[in-house]
């Protein structure tokens, strides 16, 4: 029998009164939820996750460009600033790839890995948004610590968004398409207080 479960069957996924924390890796959601044609209503997520269980910290990594006059992502980074979110942010990198075509590079596997090992004492379950296969390893460690790790990607999306071995290794596996009826920001939403990226 599979250890794993996915959202629709939430039965196990998330006790009442066990301490949760939330790993976002930004550039990662970002990505799969506009693969899933749909944006993050951040308010809503953290309000659905609150109601699953006790949520004690909820942190968003994120790259940021510092020479750009604007950035696209600096409304959304200030409004999950003052929203509930732990901010994780990291100069971003630009390099011009073989192809001269412009990239930008941002790792946050380090911070993340810093902040989930320096909370896992404190906590029962870590939901991990992230489909990065680098960052199996640092989930094992964690499950070694007696925490359940959910892990939220995507196969429904093309491509899809989640690292076979990651997803072998969470305790539980999120849809994010199945996840996204309660996450999802409503288009119809006149009261747009950010923007999501």
């Amino acid at each position: 029998m599979s250890k794993q479960k996915s959202a629709s069957s939430q039965t196990g996924l998330f006790y009442p009164d066990e301490r949760l924390a939330l790993f976002i890796d930004g550039a990662n959601l970002y990505a799969a939820s506009k693969a899933l044609e749909f944006d993050i209503d951040y308010k809503s997520l953290l309000k659905w996750f609150s109601d699953q269980s006790r949520l004690v910290r909820s942190f968003y990594y994120t790259a940021l460009v510092d020479d750009q006059e604007y950035s696209p992502i600096r409304p959304l980074v200030d409004w999950l600033n003052y929203n509930g979110f732990t901010m994780v942010t990291k100069p971003a990198r630009e390099y011009t790839d073989n192809q001269g075509r412009k990239k930008v590079k941002s790792g946050i596997d380090i911070e993340m890995a810093i902040d989930m090992m320096d909370i896992a004492d404190k906590i029962d379950h870590i939901v991990l948004f992230s489909g990065d296969g680098d960052l199996r390893r640092l989930v094992e460690t964690v499950q070694n610590k007696g925490v359940r790790v959910s892990v939220v990607g995507s196969i429904e999306s093309n491509p899809v968004m989640i690292s076979d071995d990651l997803r072998r290794q969470a305790d539980f596996f999120i849809e994010l398409d199945e996840l996204a009826p309660h996450i999802m920001r409503n288009n119809d939403d006149s009261n747009e207080e950010y923007v999501a990226a």
